[in-house]
C-alpha cells in the first residue's frame, strides 16, 4: 500500500517503503498547503527545469540527503548546487535501492531560470515507476503524443498523473484521449487551477473518463491525500 499526498500543481509526495517528491513546487505556489521544510524524501524525482516544477528541489534534496532523479543535465545542474543526483535520459531504466525508474518522453520545453536567456536543462521527461506493487506513471508536463499507447501496453498503470490544463499541456479533451491509451486503473489530474490561465472543471473531466473509459478518477485538493 502507497500513499499519495497532493501537493499542488503537478507535485506529489508517495510514501510507502520509500519516500518520493515528485516536482515539489511550493514556495510560490498559492495552493501548496505544504512547506519544503515539511518534505523529506529519499528520491526527489523531477521532470523538467520549469520553476515550477523544478521547486524547491535543492532544498528538499539538501535537507533530506535524498536523490535527485531526472534527465542527465538537470542532474548535472543540481550537482553542481551540492546535492546528490542521478542522471538519465529518455528510455533508460535504474533501480534504486529496490524502486524502478523509467523515464518517459514528455512534449514541453525545460528552460531554468527568470531572465532570459534561459539555462538549458535538458529533455523534459515523465517517469514510469515501480513501488511496494504499484505502478505509477506521472508524465510531466506535455501535449499528447501517440506512444502513450505503447505505455500504456507494456505498462499494467495502476495510477497515472496527467496535466489537464491546456496552454502549456495537455487540456481536458486530449487527457481523455491519453487516458484512453494509457488504460490506468486510477487517473489523477494536475497542472490545473493553479493560477488563470490554466483554469478547468476536473469534475468535468472525471465524468467523461469515467463515461468513456473503465479508468476511475480521483480529483485531490492540494493537501489532500489518498491510499492505495
Amino acid at each position: 500500500m502507497v500513499k499519495i499526498i497532493f501537493l499542488g500543481h503537478a507535485g506529489f509526495l508517495i510514501e510507502g517503503s520509500k519516500r518520493i517528491v515528485i516536482d515539489p513546487f511550493l514556495t510560490g505556489n498559492s495552493t501548496a498547503k505544504h512547506k519544503p521544510e515539511d518534505i523529506n524524501a529519499d528520491l526527489i524525482m523531477v521532470s523538467h527545469g520549469h520553476g515550477d516544477h523544478f521547486g524547491d528541489t535543492l532544498s528538499i534534496a539538501k535537507q533530506s540527503g535524498g536523490t535527485v532523479v531526472s534527465v542527465h543535465e538537470l542532474a548535472v545542474f543540481c550537482s553542481s548546487k551540492g546535492v546528490d543526483a542521478h542522471g538519465m535520459h529518455i528510455g533508460g531504466s535504474h533501480i534504486f535501492d529496490g524502486v524502478k525508474i523509467k523515464l518517459t518522453p514528455a512534449w514541453h520545453g525545460s528552460g531554468y531560470g527568470e531572465k532570459s536567456p534561459l539555462e538549458y536543462l535538458g529533455t523534459p521527461c515523465g517517469f514510469v515507476f515501480n513501488l511496494d506493487g504499484q505502478t505509477i506513471y506521472h508524465s510531466g508536463d506535455t501535449g499528447l503524443f501517440g506512444d502513450m499507447e505503447l505505455i500504456g501496453r507494456l505498462n499494467k498503470i495502476d495510477i497515472a498523473m496527467i496535466p489537464i490544463g491546456d496552454n502549456y499541456t495537455m487540456g481536458p479533451e486530449d487527457a481523455l484521449e491519453a487516458v484512453k491509451m494509457l488504460k490506468p486503473g486510477l487517473v489523477i489530474p494536475m497542472h490545473y487551477n493553479t493560477f488563470p490561465l490554466i483554469e478547468q472543471d476536473p469534475y468535468k473531466f472525471k465524468l467523461d473518463v469515467e463515461k468513456d473509459t473503465k479508468s476511475k478518477v480521483a480529483v485531490m485538493n492540494p493537501g489532500e491525500s489518498l491510499e492505495i
